[in-house]
């Protein structure tokens, strides 16, 4: 079973959660990461999964906090948004397009690299070619991503691309003109913090 909930910031907190369509040939752990944030009066939750049975922390601090957005990180974390929509009334932020056997129910606004979302959230741009939009909150100083990145046998790494050099590199490395602390993944060990991003910058791309 996965650690469940844990505190990163004020306002800030993850749950972690087993995927239910795992095996292992999937390329990553078990255990996938979902994100809350309070900030500029908005309460948003990303990449959500429903939490586990047994975990009714995870529902109680929902349920006392509300959530007001629901963000989708990548076209495949769709995940248990609706569910959230629907519990909730949170408006839902993510890409334009989604495979077509993994699309929401919800309407969701559309968001690119450079949007502002309620709350002070703004959109990135990850280099990679996977419609990812990895997200800066600025309150916590943190960044969350679905797969730009990812945690490997206790260290972070990029996953690997084709165009690792020539477009992903350059990306992130934009990235550390902001002033984060927490960065954020789904797969692995989910926190991080600055030197943990800047030498996953000079280490060999994952591509296990």
């Amino acid at each position: 079973m996965p650690d469940n909930v844990r505190d990163v910031a004020p306002g800030l907190w993850i749950w972690r959660v087993d995927y239910p369509d795992w095996h292992p040939e999937a390329g990553w752990p078990r255990a996938v990461t979902s994100t809350c944030i309070a900030a500029g009066g908005e309460v948003a939750v990303i990449d959500p999964m429903k939490p586990m049975e047994e975990t009714a922390e995870v529902w109680e601090r929902l349920d006392a906090r509300r959530p007001t957005i629901a963000v989708i990180l990548k076209p495949d974390h769709v995940r248990d948004v609706d569910l959230f929509v629907d519990r909730y009334g949170a408006r839902a932020y993510g890409p334009s397009l989604f495979w077509r056997n993994n699309i929401p129910k919800a309407e969701l606004e559309g968001i690119e690299p450079g949007a502002e979302l309620p709350g002070g959230f703004r959109a990135l741009y990850d280099g990679r070619g996977r419609n990812e939009t990895p997200l800066w909150a600025p309150e916590q100083r943190a960044l969350i991503f679905a797969d730009a990145l990812t945690e490997r046998e206790g260290v972070l790494r990029v996953w690997g691309t084709p165009w690792h050099e020539e477009r992903v590199l350059p990306a992130l490395r934009g990235l550390l003109e902001l002033p984060f602390e927490h960065v954020i993944v789904s797969h692995g060990e989910p926190v991080h913090d600055r030197a943990a991003f800047e030498r996953a910058l000079e280490l060999p791309p994952w591509t296990g």
